[in-house]
Formats: C-alpha cells, sequence, structure tokens
C-alpha cells in the first residue's frame, strides 16, 4: 500500500513539474509576442509567494503571493510620451481582467494590488500612468505626459492588457474591472466617461474628481493657515492645538448619531463652534485665539468663486482628528497641489504661491490641462452598455472631503434625469474612514491590498461585491466593514442614511 502511495506522489510531482515547465514556456513566448504601440521587454514565471525587485524610483522590491506570468513593458502613446506597465498572469485564473489606478501625482506601479489581484485570480494590469516617481516634475512642458496622466493610461493598459491576456491564456477575458482610490478613483471615473467600453465594473474609491478645484481647494486651506509664511503667523494652528481642535470636534459632534464612539456618521450635520475653545482672560495654552476662531470657519465652509459659485465642498468636521490632515495645515503646501500649480498650471518651478487665490484656481480649471478636471454627469453611454460602478469614501478623508462625492453622485443624476442611480452607480460612504482606508471605523472592506480582505465574501468585500453585480446581476444594498479590532458595522449606500436603532447601525431612506 505504501508502494503505491509513493508511485501516486512520484506521479503528482512530474506532473505539476510538467504543469509548471508548460507555464514557464509560455510566459516567456510572450516576448516575441508583437503588439500595435507596444513593448515586451521582460516576461519570466514567477513561482509565489517571492519577493521581486521592481524597476522605477518609487519601491526596489515588490511581494508576489501567488504563481504567475510576470510581464513587463512599454506602451508608446505618442511620439513623446510613454508608458510603463507590468501585467501579471495567475496560473489559477478564472477569465477576469483587472486595470489599476495610481495615487497623487504619481508615476508609481501599484504592487500592492497586483498582488493583490492575482491572488483573487484576476489577470491584473498596472501601469505608471506615463511618469515616474512621486512629485510629477516630468509633467513639466510635457503636454503629451500630462494626456497620459489625465485619461490615457488606464485606457491604453486595458487595451494591450487584454491583448496580453488573450495571447497567454489562449482565449479572450470573459469579464473586465477595474479597481483604484483617490487619483485611482478619479482614473476610474474618467475611464467611465471617455472610454466605456474598457471596463464592465468599475470600483473607485476616494474619487479625486473635480480635479483642477480639488488642488485649488487644498491650497486654500494651508493658505487659511498662514502658508506659505507660517511662521509668526496669528493664522497658523500648531500641530499640538490640532489635537485640542479634535477633541472639541468630537465633544461637539460625536453623539449626533446616537452612540458616544469617536465617530461622526454624517460630518454634514456637525456645525462646529470652535468659539468653545476660544481662550479666556489669563489662559495662554490649548486654546485658540480669535484669530484662530475665524480661520476654523473659514476651513469647515465651502470654497465660494467671486461671483457666489460653489468651487469645492468644505472639510469635515473630524478629518482633523488624523494627523496626515497636517498635509494642509502644516504651514507648506500638500505635494500634490504643490505639484499641479508650478510642474502643470503655471510652469513655474519657482512660484511660491504669495499671491495664491480664487484668480488662480478659476486660471487652472479653465485651462484643464488634459481634460482632466473628470466632473461631467454623462455616465449614459456607461450606463446604456451595462456598466456597473461602485463609489466609496471615508467621512474622516483628510485629504479629500467626502462632500466631493455626493456632490458627483447628484450631478450625474441630474444629469441623467435619473433620481436614483441605484441600477448602474452606487456610492458607499464610510463614517470613521480616513482617506481609502485606515481610521476607527470600520474601514477594511476589501477596497485594496490583502489587508482590506478581511472576510473574502462578496458582502464584505467591494471588488467580489463588483463581480456579483456584473456575473449574476446582483448589485450591493450594503457593504459590511470590519475595524481595527474586529467591529463589523454597516455601510450604507447613498441617499441612505445610517441611523443608529439603540443596538445597530441600519441604513433608512
Amino acid at each position: 500500500m505504501r508502494f503505491f502511495s509513493t508511485i501516486l506522489l512520484i506521479l503528482a510531482q512530474i506532473s505539476f513539474s510538467a504543469c509548471q515547465d508548460a507555464q514557464t514556456k509560455a510566459c516567456a513566448a510572450l516576448l516575441r509576442l508583437r503588439l500595435d504601440q507596444a513593448t515586451i521587454l521582460s516576461a519570466a514565471h514567477v513561482s509565489g509567494p517571492l519577493n521581486v525587485s521592481t524597476p522605477g524610483s518609487c519601491q526596489s522590491q515588490a511581494l508576489v503571493s501567488a504563481s504567475l506570468c510576470r510581464v513587463q513593458l512599454v506602451i508608446n502613446t505618442t511620439s513623446t510620451s510613454a508608458v510603463h506597465a507590468e501585467a501579471w498572469l495567475p496560473d489559477i485564473w478564472y477569465g477576469r481582467f483587472l486595470g489599476l489606478g495610481n495615487g497623487g501625482l504619481a508615476g508609481c506601479v501599484d504592487y500592492t494590488n497586483l498582488d493583490y489581484g492575482t491572488t483573487l485570480h484576476f489577470a491584473t494590469i498596472a501601469s505608471d500612468n506615463g511618469h515616474d516617481g512621486s512629485d510629477g516634475k516630468e509633467l513639466l512642458n510635457h503636454p503629451e505626459v500630462i494626456n497620459d496622466f489625465a485619461f490615457r493610461a488606464i485606457h491604453v493598459e486595458a487595451v494591450i492588457g487584454k491583448q496580453l491576456v488573450e495571447a497567454y491564456y489562449g482565449r479572450r477575458h470573459n469579464k473586465s474591472y477595474y479597481l483604484g482610490c483617490s487619483t485611482g478613483g478619479r482614473q476610474g471615473t474618467q475611464a467611465a466617461l471617455k472610454f466605456p467600453d474598457d471596463f464592465d465594473g468599475i470600483v473607485a474609491g476616494s474619487p479625486a474628481t473635480n480635479w483642477n478645484n480639488l488642488q485649488g481647494s487644498a491650497t486654500m486651506l494651508s493658505r487659511r493657515v498662514g502658508a506659505p509664511d507660517f511662521n509668526g503667523n496669528p493664522k497658523f494652528i500648531p500641530a499640538t492645538l490640532w489635537n485640542t481642535v479634535a477633541t472639541e470636534v468630537l465633544k461637539q459632534c460625536d453623539e449626533l448619531d446616537g452612540v458616544l464612539d469617536g465617530i461622526i456618521t454624517e460630518p454634514d450635520a456637525c456645525q462646529f463652534r470652535p468659539e468653545a475653545i476660544e481662550c479666556t482672560a489669563g489662559q495662554t495654552s490649548g486654546c485658540l485665539t480669535r484669530t484662530q476662531v475665524d480661520v476654523l470657519h473659514e476651513i469647515y465652509q465651502p470654497l465660494f468663486g467671486r461671483d457666489g459659485e460653489l468651487i469645492f465642498s468644505r472639510y469635515d468636521p473630524g478629518a482633523e482628528a488624523d494627523g496626515n490632515s497636517q498635509a494642509y495645515f502644516s504651514g507648506s503646501f500638500f505635494s500634490v497641489p504643490d505639484g499641479w500649480y508650478k510642474f502643470v498650471v503655471l510652469n513655474d518651478t519657482n512660484y511660491n504661491f504669495e499671491n495664491f487665490g480664487l484668480d488662480t484656481i478659476a486660471f487652472g480649471d479653465k485651462i484643464n490641462p488634459g481634460g482632466i478636471a473628470t466632473f461631467s454627469g454623462d455616465l449614459s453611454a456607461f450606463e446604456t452598455r451595462g456598466g456597473k460602478f461602485l463609489t466609496y469614501h471615508g467621512r474622516r478623508d483628510q485629504l479629500i472631503p467626502s462632500g466631493n462625492s455626493k456632490r458627483m453622485y447628484n450631478l450625474i443624476s441630474e444629469t441623467l434625469a435619473m433620481p436614483s442611480l441605484d441600477t448602474f452607480y452606487r456610492l458607499f460612504l464610510i463614517p470613521g474612514m480616513n482617506h481609502c482606508a485606515g481610521g476607527p471605523g470600520a474601514t477594511a472592506f476589501g477596497q485594496g491590498g490583502l489587508t482590506s480582505n478581511v472576510v473574502n465574501a462578496s458582502s464584505h468585500n467591494v471588488l467580489l461585491a463588483m463581480v456579483d453585480w456584473v456575473e449574476e446581476g446582483v448589485a450591493p444594498d450594503v457593504i459590511i466593514g470590519t475595524g481595527s479590532t474586529g467591529q463589523t458595522r454597516t455601510h450604507c449606500r447613498y441617499p441612505q442614511r445610517s441611523v443608529w436603532n439603540g443596538s445597530a447601525f441600519i441604513c433608512m431612506v
């Protein structure tokens, strides 16, 4: 009996080795593949889990968890621009294609989600968005590189990626998906607007839509606290005092939802009164001056233009509690708007923002480099062809106020004359979540990276929920998130409200 068991084990090992050998050869054969405007730089089979070296300046190595064919390629978009990309093609493939986005001004391949996508058996592709590095310097005086960043990189990675999939597996993909957050969320929205046939299902988190005005609003927030000349400026609020502000915001607004838990469910209901911590006679620490009180009133209100038009949604009360809120309030300018205005809008690397104001914002939105604004409600072509769109936004987002996603939903609803977008577009607002992830709430729901997939089920994972919606016609009514201590919470789709019923939060119209 032991003899036959040994023989079966040997045969299994031989079969496995032969299978791996065939996959290695099939992967290497992609080097001979001829693609229009694209060149395969390398193609090698990787038996995961394994750390591999990575090109470019963003990182030096990446984890490959699954066994797969790793393809590195360059796509020439014009004579003066090119997109570098990687396609990870898993040995175990279920016929699904996944495109990935980027973040900030970055030209960084999203290796975290290449790994995540392939562990879920998606053939996954990511690109550098047309340039290398995270500061956007390569956008300076390069309009075609700006076009790659604004709209083209995701399109060409989808087109070429699908050709790679067909060449490697010998058949076309069944369904195509997209996953991204922040700039990646904007890219997913732009894909639905400009290239509605590229993806069947799009998951676009915390989207940086209304891009030009977002950068203007972010810059104005820094200006309000005295940037760039914050030293000795009476408007400046030091980091230690922001802790006092955050504590007072929670004191005034935490229990508005019926539960004292350190989370503001609906920041729009919070009318913060900073006067409560204004310094009294003889008080010199742990309190605000009258000037600082006035500054906070400006920060927690929407930004309006010279003619009273709404430019951008207000900063969410509660978001200041995250340390990364200092991106806007440190007295310096956050890297994204800083780079965008210097390298793209004004083409002036020495610009010091001393004269930055509403006119600068209006100018940036008027020229709209690369058509990057991504603030149109006309998703008619995407909706008509049966596309599905799932977006989410943290109510404690320290970089992109969540009111912007409400605004985008309402814009689409008005443009398409659809009071409810439930048939193809769903927005989930996530109490207690920071930018894209993290925070005191139930903030893990499969939105990106292996650690977000706490429960591998469509009820708890937005990417798997999108698969069910596209392939089975089962739309997600709610999404269940998991927090850092294992707590869970049901997240509601807009315009439903998250309401405490005495024992749990439920969704109500």
